[in-house]
Formats: C-alpha cells, structure tokens, sequence
C-alpha cells in the first residue's frame, strides 16, 4: 500500500467513524431532547391516582371564566378538566403573590407527590398594585400583564395543578352585593372539590382580602354539603395570627423546601422590586413563628405558618360570621385579662 492508499484508507475510516460517532450522538441528543419534553407530562400522568379519576367526575363540561382577560394556566399542559379533578389542596386570593405569601403549606404538601395537587386561584386583576423602579410608569394595564406572567412563573415553579386568573377589579370583590364572584368561585370549587382550602383570614386589615374570604364563605356555602372541603384554613397576609390562642391556631409547619418558598414568591418581582420587600418580611414572619411558638421548650420547626379555622362556617351556615371571628378576638382579650389580674395580685 502507497503512502496516499494509506492516507485515504485512513481518511475514509475516520469519515465513516466520525459519521458513526455523530449519528450515535445525535440520536442520543434526540432521545434526550423527547424525554425531557415528554417527562413532564408524564409525571403529571403518573401523579393521578384512579380514585382520583373516579371519585372527582366533573363531565363534559368546559370551565369558562366570566371576565374579559381571565385565564386559567396549567403548567404541564393537561386540560383543565383534568387540572380541576386531581387538585386535593386549593387557595384562593385576593392578588397575585397572596398565594405564595400564605398558601405555602398547600404548595409544600404537594410539591413532587403523586397523590397530591395543588391549584390556585387569584380573584383581582393587579391593576391598583403600588410600583416602584422599572414599573414605576407601568400603566394599570402594563400592571396587570406583569402580575399575571408572574402568577403564571409562580406556578410553574412550584409545580400547581394550575391557576385561574379571574380578572375582577377590586371594586367588584368589595361589592357585598356582586353574586357574580359568588357564583364563580363555587363553580370552581364544585368542580376541583378541594379536601383542603387555604384563603384569607377574616381579621385581616386589608378591605379586599377580607372581602374575598366573605366571597369564599359565601361561595361554599352555596354548594351541597357533600361538595364542601373538608377543611378551611384562613391564613396571614396583611395581619399576623399568633394572638390567636395556642389552642385555637392552625400551626402550619412550612419548613421543607425553603428554596421553593423563596422562589415563588421571589418571581413576583414587580411588586418586590417596585417598592416592599414580602420575600423577605414572609419569611422572617415564617422564622419569628417558629420560634416564638413556644416559650418553654427548643424549636420544633425551622417556619411556620398560622392558619385560622373557618371550617365551622362551612359545617354549620346558622353560625353568624362576625360572632364567629369576634369569638376569637374575646377569648384572646379574655386570656390577657386573666393573666394580668393573676399576677396583680
């Protein structure tokens, strides 16, 4: 063999293996590439169970949103009928951020399991949101593109069932007498039917949040026993919990996962970065919780949440919502009144 036989041998076996190589390769890549498209839906196949399937039958019904602009987003692509019968945990909020802000329990719950799914619901549209820096000369309707591609980033993150983005204004949810909101939420609620259901707390100091739970209240009242969660959990934004008695606190234990409790609500960057800084007052809340739970004795949780328990408005609709709440409030002026009068002895 001559020298150029030799070198075009050779040329022609590192073509032909070069080929081999990068044809194995490719197909390689394109396996990949296919399972990690595929690998999310997959789960999200996996992570119903058949009870689920059968025991939360909704129909052949299409879930339509009444406003303008409304939209439910379903991260892993399923339909929503489909989104609405595997959820097992349930929050409904006033604004975008409210969820991640109180909520997190039903996130961290459900977060990686195949039996639990969580779904979100933000009742306002964002457009009265205080702005700051880059958003500082955001039109309300800017404001309200912003917060929903952030509800959107939310919910990928932490992996929800989905969220529905009904798009009310403010004024709408205040409204004691637009049964419009009323009426939507139970269509959602009737529809997802929820074990658990997180929303605001009644003593809370913000006009719209309290004006949502009432919604809430009002909404699952309006169903069927049968269709209610079996638990309603009202829960801090705008006014702490931990006066509540120790006996009468949902404790909420939010350790696991602090990266993912960060993250979701971090996304919510027009309203971190245009002016209050909730990341980090939410998690000192979270951490001061913790620690403060218990006088006497060591930590028992790294975070923790505080819930309300309005499952009694939902078991029982003789009961009257401000002698309910307020029945709270008196135990707790009770419990300061006995302390001080025991030691001023």
């Amino acid at each position: 063999m001559t020298m150029w036989e030799g070198a075009e041998a050779s040329f022609r076996m590192t073509m032909w293996e070069g080929a081999v190589a990068s044809f194995r390769m490719t197909m390689w890549e394109g396996a990949v590439a296919s399972f990690r498209m595929t690998m999310w839906r997959r789960a999200a196949l996996l992570r119903m169970t058949k009870e689920q399937l059968l025991s939360k039958h909704i129909g052949d019904e299409t879930m339509k949103l009444n406003k303008q602009g409304a939209e439910i987003y379903i991260p892993d692509n399923t339909d929503v009928e489909t989104a609405l019968k595997r959820t097992t945990r349930m929050a409904i909020a006033a604004h975008q951020d409210d969820i991640e802000i109180m909520a997190y329990h039903g996130i961290l719950n459900c977060f990686g399991k195949e039996d639990e799914w969580f779904f979100g619901v933000v009742v306002t549209d964002g457009a009265g949101s205080p702005r700051d820096d880059i958003y500082k000369n955001y039109t309300d309707e800017d404001m309200k593109a912003i917060r929903k591609t952030e509800q959107k980033k939310a919910a990928f993150v932490g992996e929800y069932s989905g969220v529905a983005m009904l798009y009310y204004s403010s004024g709408e949810v205040k409204n004691p007498k637009n049964q419009e909101v009323v009426d939507e939420l139970a269509e959602i609620i009737r529809k997802a039917r929820p074990e658990i259901l997180y929303t605001h707390n009644f003593a809370d100091k913000h006009d719209t949040h309290v004006a949502t739970v009432t919604k809430v209240i009002k909404a699952v009242r309006s169903l069927p026993k049968e269709l209610r969660p079996k638990k309603i959990i009202g829960c801090e934004v705008w006014r702490n919990l931990d006066w509540l008695a120790d006996d009468k606190k949902v404790m909420m234990d939010v350790s696991g996962h602090q990266n993912i409790a960060a993250a979701v609500l971090a996304v919510h960057d027009s309203q971190i970065c245009g002016g209050k800084r909730y990341d980090l007052a939410n998690q000192g809340r979270r951490l001061a919780n913790a620690t403060f739970s218990e006088s006497h004795g060591v930590d028992q949780y790294e975070a923790l949440s505080y819930g309300m328990d309005l499952t009694p408005l939902a078991l029982d609709d003789s009961l009257d919502v401000i002698d309910y709440v307020t029945g709270y409030i008196d135990e707790f002026k009770k419990n300061v009144e006995d302390k001080i009068g025991k030691l001023l002895k």
